[in-house]
């Protein structure tokens, strides 16, 4: 393992980069709701995502470019050197066969870029990786898929660590729930990591109210039509919809449907007096930790939507790279696991993958069932 100490600068590819909320995270250096997020030793040498809209944003608030392109369409072996590859793949198109032992595989050609993820890892042997999905993924294919994914990480040649954050919990004002999985082609790294503690609990949390525009409660662009009021009414008893959001609270999670939010939806919207309007592009971002100086307007307001709800909060990002850096401190000249010990932590971490999956899936028939309840 190659010497690190403190003045050491990682080289970051990211895959699947969006807009360029993991990718700020990671470096640092922006200031979200008055506090400062310090720069961090990172460096991003490639940014790659098939969304043109996604990359005018990132490449107006990157010096570096985001190449627009189809991650499948990349020569892995021609990527420039990295350390750590970031990518939040897919979850929705992942199928399990029937073989013995079953196998992971994909219905569609969206499952088939978490395997471009793992091809690179194969290829190019970064010394980390950090993956980031929607909580649905540990309960993905009646809890089946999670496991698999590890597994296919771990015979990539890395040791796995995961963990499901709430964003409201790191000074974000959204209750957004995703997975993070960090894997360490080292044991020794992997050892010494510790996911970040959180830092607003319970009566600290960030409100909603922090990050409104008061002034777009005069302009009646955002407003809903009394007609679509109307319409969600007569069906708000039944159905729960028109979630008008509690200002002293985080915010439900936003997410790409703002581009095509509706009161029928379940997406969350403001309620003003007796009005209903949706988020302004800007309070989306805000929602989701982008500082104000990010730069939105290169792309019409519903691919601003588009982006930004799929991001991944910066300041999140920002807690995760951050523990992940104090690595760099450690002295890597430590003593060389022995292998019975490297088994041992994967066979703790496949039961942990089991028992996370389980209780995610009992949660998602829980919540169907008093869903069911209300029809």
């Amino acid at each position: 393992m190659a010497k690190i100490d403190r003045n050491t600068k990682l080289k970051v590819a990211s895959f699947f980069c969006g807009c360029g909320g993991m990718d700020l995270g990671i470096q640092g250096g922006f200031e979200f709701l008055s506090k400062k997020y310090s720069n961090l030793p990172y460096k991003i040498v490639y940014a790659v995502d098939n969304d043109k809209y996604a990359t005018s944003i990132y490449n107006d608030n990157f010096t570096h470019k985001c190449v627009t392109k189809d991650v499948r369409d990349i020569q892995v072996e021609n990527l420039p050197k990295y350390d750590v590859l970031l990518g939040g793949f897919p979850c929705q198109s992942f199928s399990i066969s029937a073989q013995n032992p079953p196998r992971l595989g994909y219905k569609d050609d969206r499952g088939k870029l978490f395997f471009e993820m793992v091809k690179a890892l194969k290829s190019n042997k970064p010394r980390f990786f950090i993956a980031e999905n929607v909580k649905g993924l540990l309960s993905a294919n009646k809890g089946k898929a999670f496991p698999m994914i590890v597994k296919e990480f771990e015979k990539a040649g890395y040791h796995v660590k995961f963990k499901l954050f709430n964003s409201s919990e790191f000074g974000i004002p959204q209750k957004r729930q995703r997975v993070f999985i960090v894997g360490f082609k080292f044991y020794e790294d992997y050892a010494y990591f510790n996911f970040p503690s959180e830092t607003t609990l319970n009566g600290s949390r960030v409100p909603l109210k922090s990050v409104i525009d008061i002034e777009a409660n005069e302009d009646e662009k955002w407003f809903f039509s009394q007609k679509a009021v109307d319409g969600m009414l007569r069906v708000k008893a039944k159905m729960n919809k028109g979630r008008a959001q509690n200002l002293d609270e985080p915010c439900n999670t936003i997410s790409s449907h703002l581009s095509k939010v509706s009161l029928n939806s379940t997406d969350p919207v403001l309620m003003i007096g007796d009005k209903y309007r949706r988020f302004t592009p800007r309070e989306a971002a805000s929602i989701q930790s982008f500082p104000t100086s990010f730069k939105l307007d290169s792309v019409s307001d519903n691919r601003q939507y588009r982006a930004i709800g799929n991001a991944v909060p910066p300041v999140l990002m920002w807690h995760i790279g951050k523990a992940l850096s104090e690595i760099l401190l450690i002295n890597s000249e430590l003593d060389s696991h022995t292998h019975s010990q490297v088994a041992n932590a994967n066979n703790t971490n496949q039961n942990l993958v089991k028992s996370m999956a389980s209780t995610t899936e009992k949660e998602t028939k829980d919540k169907k069932t008093k869903t069911q309840q209300y029809v």
